[in-house]
């Protein structure tokens, strides 16, 4: 009987599995993760979750039934030391376990803060798994100080969320605007000003120097001179594909684990999905870290370890909540030139253009904006950008 074994007990894993026996693989499958919980959703962690307004066994993706039902082997709190792809073998806690397709699905890595510059204090915190977060909830009360390190959707969503429990909320980005990695300006200062309007400090072109305290953070020095008390920090400085398996045991990693344009690895019997895999794209290499992505590749490495030889062809969309602000995007703005802003009463996004091909669009409480924009990159079409901004347009005539 074959042996299918997925190392990575996250969104990708618990999807990979599922897909699976939904099509009907009738061999061993077994799902090995390292955290104690079973597989749950990370998008609530710095939101619903951590403003107590989701409980603790709505973030699992699955009852833990579901795996016992399915005949699934779900072994958490296991770390996986070690793969021997020539054995085609892994090595979890002293035990060595034989596979006849392995499927890594790792996610991801915070970035941290140095110790050299105080990282290693306590009342350091991270926003990565549901132990993080835990062990975060009981600094947010009201009144308190927390500094936020970086201004992607990460520190900005944890800074909503400190702004709304009544804490004083600092927040550095050093590069010259929040979201300049991932948004245009017109984006950043969306955000700039709902955070403004909720009392938070947002210090753009402003790194930081180092945190102080003895054994545990009490203050932080920044380049620019400026020295504030804080009774705890938040470091949102992204994230990086955990490869760590992956490149001991030889497998070629590129901006993640690099995989053909199925899945599969630079080992025949081993195949990556998720926030820890690159893939093939537009004649180069593409990582995407979402939801969506992880979900959808896993589905689809999923069929192809079952012989299906499928391509994977990613439909980006990622969203984020902030405040009452729901944001969704469509699309990659990667070689926009330039941004078409629509505002029809409520309504704004954000339409990023190359020439006049459209790749993607913010959509800022605007549902609408968001679907048409995913069915037009779907179908490889792209509207009249002038139409786009007339707010008289209706949305759906741009589908025509």
């Amino acid at each position: 009987m074959s042996h299918f074994v997925v190392v990575g007990a996250g969104q990708a894993g618990s999807s990979l599995v599922a897909k699976l026996r939904e099509k009907g693989f009738d061999g061993q499958v077994t799902l090995i993760g390292d955290e104690a919980a079973p597989p749950y959703q990370r998008p609530p962690l710095s939101k619903a979750y951590l403003l107590g307004d989701m409980p603790r066994d709505r973030l699992f993706l699955r009852p833990e039934a579901y795996y016992a039902e399915r005949d699934i082997t779900l072994r958490t709190g296991a770390e996986v030391t070690g793969i021997d792809p020539n054995a085609k073998t892994l090595t979890v806690g002293g035990e060595t376990i034989g596979y006849d397709q392995l499927a890594l699905t790792t996610g991801s890595l915070p970035r941290r803060l140095p110790d050299a510059i105080g990282g290693a204090l306590d009342g350091v915190h991270y926003v990565r798994t549901l132990a993080d977060v835990d062990r975060m909830e009981p600094e947010f009360k009201a009144g308190r100080h927390v500094l936020i390190v970086g201004g992607g959707y990460i520190g900005l969503e944890a800074a909503a969320v400190a702004a709304k429990q009544g804490l004083t909320v600092t927040l550095v980005e050093m590069a010259d605007r929040i979201l300049q990695r991932v948004a245009a300006p017109e984006t950043s200062a969306f955000f700039r000003d709902l955070h403004a309007s909720h009392g938070v400090t947002i210090c753009e072109g402003v790194g930081l120097t180092r945190l102080t305290g003895e054994g545990r953070v009490g203050g932080a020095e920044l380049t620019d001179g400026t020295v504030l008390n804080v009774d705890f920090v938040i470091a949102g400085t992204g994230i990086l594909p955990d490869t760590r398996l992956a490149e001991a045991a030889g497998l070629t990693c590129d901006n993640g684990i690099a995989t053909d344009e199925q899945g599969r690895t630079s080992d025949a019997n081993i195949w990556a999905a998720g926030d820890c895999a690159s893939f093939p794209h537009n004649g180069g290499r593409l990582r995407l870290e979402s939801v969506p992505n992880a979900i959808d590749m896993a589905e689809c490495v999923a069929l192809n370890m079952m012989g299906e030889a499928k391509t994977y062809v990613p439909e980006p969309w990622f969203w984020s909540d902030q405040y009452d602000v729901k944001l969704q995007i469509a699309g990659l703005n990667t070689g926009y030139d330039r941004v078409v802003i629509r505002h029809a009463g409520e309504d704004l996004s954000h339409w990023y253009f190359a020439g006049d091909k459209l790749l993607a669009v913010d959509a800022m409480n605007d549902a609408r904006a968001f679907m048409v924009a995913k069915r037009l990159l779907a179908a490889g079409k792209s509207p009249d950008p002038m139409a786009v901004a007339d707010p008289a347009t209706e949305l759906k005539t741009l589908l025509r």
